[in-house]
């Protein structure tokens, strides 16, 4: 299998599973919902986009970018 190189705000290397938390506020499409900075997400999952990952918030299934995300050390 090929290793990915997703990286996030920081470069720092992303991996299936880690945690990372938002580094701004950001409003969801389709919602009426308003994530705010500093939200603490569990268990991404990467994706075939090197910049996007997949994860759930409150039940919801939606797609991040790396550039709005930091690593939870």
């Amino acid at each position: 299998m090929e290793e990915r190189n997703v990286k996030d705000s920081n470069d720092n290397t992303l991996s299936d599973g880690d945690s990372v938390l938002l580094i701004k506020s950001l409003k969801v499409k389709g919602g009426n919902v308003t994530l705010k900075q500093g939200t603490l997400i569990k268990k991404i999952k990467l994706t075939d986009n090197d910049e996007e990952v997949d994860c759930k918030v409150d039940g919801m299934s939606i797609v991040l970018k790396t550039e709005f995300l930091k690593k939870k050390s």
